[in-house]
């Protein structure tokens, strides 16, 4: 079974990632520990960029995305990496994927 820790910005182990079925088995355990309901992981909860989070959803890398797009890797992560993005590439992304 591979387990993934997750660091905090000071460096101690914070959280850990664990198979799906693992957790099944452990839910009752963990819910006694922690006390609290869960909340499903998503993904546009955390990307805000809508032409990331397209990219991300339909599995590509950015490069894959600027090839798809005949544009380069280095435009795609700076588009991504703005708050606003042009409408006309949000929906050729849209089209596209």
């Amino acid at each position: 079974m591979n387990l993934q820790r997750i660091k905090s910005v000071a460096g101690e182990d914070e959280y850990v990632l664990i198979p799906f079925s693992a957790y099944q088995v452990l839910k009752k355990q963990i819910s006694k520990v922690l006390k609290e309901e869960y909340t499903d992981f998503e993904l546009k909860d955390f990307v805000q960029n809508p032409i990331a989070l397209k990219r991300i959803q339909a599995g590509l890398t950015q490069g894959e995305l600027a090839e798809l797009l005949n544009m380069s890797q280095a435009y795609i992560s700076k588009i991504e990496n703005q708050k606003t993005v042009p409408i006309k590439l949000l929906n050729k992304v849209k089209k596209l994927l």
